[in-house]
Formats: C-alpha cells, structure tokens, sequence
C-alpha cells in the first residue's frame, strides 16, 4: 500500500475556511478521482514557538504506484490549481510518497 503525504502549513487568518474546504471539497474530489482507498487529516501537535500557522498531514492512501503516477497525472494538476486559486501563498504544502511495510 502507497501513503501519498500531502504536509500543508495554513495561516491562522484563513484556517478555518481552509479546514471547511478541504472536509467539505477538495478531499471528497480526490476521493472521488478513484484512485485511493482511504483519507485521513491529521494536525501537527508539536511546533516550534518561531512557526506561525497550523500544520496538517493530509494522507490518502491508495494500492500502488500507478495508481498514484495515474492520479498526480491525470487529476492532481487541476485540484492542485483549484487549491492555489482559492488559497494562493497563505498555505505551503509539500508531498512526500511513502510505502507501507
């Protein structure tokens, strides 16, 4: 099984709309792409005092890589830019991919 990570830090000003979107949305439309099985978001507990904002693991995992080379192929550019749009620099995200053993 593949973890796709998806880390994103989001400015307090815009959190809670962020959260929303992300519940009521983004995450239902990635779901609805097929190609993962499950989702989970966790909020990061631990920060050091300098950070601003919230951080998040959003996680959605799926049965193997090529369903994620399909996904980042063929879905990701359009809800990646869907996120910037409504969002642009108030949140920074990066992605890890990660297997599980």
């Amino acid at each position: 099984m593949i973890l796709y990570n998806v880390t994103v830090n989001v400015e307090d000003a815009i959190h809670d709309n962020w959260i929303k979107w992300m519940k009521e949305e983004h995450i239902p439309d990635v779901m609805k792409t097929g190609m993962f099985s499950e989702n989970k978001i966790l909020k990061l507990l631990s920060k050091l005092p300098e950070e601003e904002g919230t951080t998040y693991a959003v996680q959605y995992f799926c049965q193997s890589l090529e369903d994620l080379e399909k996904y980042q192929q063929e879905f990701a550019p359009k809800l990646q830019q869907d996120h910037l749009k409504k969002f642009g620099n108030k949140v920074i995200a990066f992605r890890t991919i990660l297997e599980v053993v």
